[in-house]
């Protein structure tokens, strides 16, 4: 790696900063190698030869679309379909069975590239009966607009689905005719799933509010006082008796909330 590529530790700390004032990701405890890894993506990228000259970018007026893109590049967007398995059977044994009313709202929130929305919606449609009948929205946001873009155009290659149940990619996803090996969601799937760019730091213009909210291995990359204002605005965009639910490896025991604890990563208002 030329010189000109070395990360002094003066500018780990202000890209490092960057991120955290601009989404809340804390990239400081051991994350140099990542940063630099995906740094040096974005200077091939654009044809940058410095991390001086980068961040001279990042602070001019042109500066904002590739904060953006930097972002984009520093997260992590590991997803795929029915991921964590045991949410979706809570959600189909005790959830479902409790929504009687004919508006129900999800929120996927830090969707990726739409395979968990999706999930759920295939979901829904297999236990509820009356889905169609009912006014059923499931917003699905994240971050990266290059993960939404992938999540909407709603096209998977085919080892992406392998563990899916036969009877689902028959029922809900129809193979591509213009990419080979891929097949896409179905219509009647898509339609259920409002994708949205959202910064979960920054202002939520949705109205809410929300039968489940879906923010999961998310909040190991944010520091603990982010995590409590996260979690204290989710409640505040859920029904009463609305679930939370986070990934397996997070909890939310370290931090002071309202939730009721009901089992694994699962919260109830």
């Amino acid at each position: 790696m030329q010189a000109t590529h070395e990360l002094s530790d003066k500018q780990f700390r202000k890209i490092s900063d960057l991120v955290y004032r601009h989404c809340g990701i804390n990239l400081k405890d051991g994350k140099e190698a990542l940063v630099k890894a995906r740094l040096m993506k974005r200077f091939r990228a654009i044809g940058i030869d410095s991390v001086e000259s980068y961040l001279e970018l990042i602070d001019s007026k042109a500066g904002d679309h590739e904060l953006n893109q930097m972002i984009d590049a520093m997260t992590t967007n590991k997803t795929s379909f029915f991921r964590e398995i045991e949410h979706f059977k809570f959600m189909r044994e005790m959830v479902l069975p409790q929504l009687n009313g004919r508006r129900i709202r999800f929120w996927s929130a830090a969707c990726s590239s739409g395979e968990e929305p999706y999930s759920l919606a295939m979901l829904l449609r297999e236990y509820l009966t009356d889905v169609d009948r009912r006014d059923v929205l499931i917003l699905a946001t994240d971050i990266s607009r290059r993960m939404l873009e992938k999540g909407s155009k709603a096209l998977y290659p085919d080892d992406s689905l392998k563990d899916l149940p036969s009877s689902y990619l028959q029922k809900y996803f129809v193979r591509s005719r213009h990419a080979a090996c891929a097949y896409q969601v179905a219509d009647n799937v898509r339609s259920m799933v409002r994708m949205a760019h959202l910064n979960l730091m920054g202002s939520w213009p949705m109205k809410g509010p929300f039968h489940v909210i879906f923010c999961r291995n998310v909040m190991i990359y944010f520091d603990r006082p982010t995590q409590q204002q996260l979690v204290n605005r989710f409640w505040e965009f859920l029904e009463p008796g609305g679930y939370l639910l986070v990934g397996h490896s997070e909890g939310l025991s370290a931090i002071t909330h309202k939730f009721k604890y009901v089992r694994p990563a699962t919260y109830r208002k």
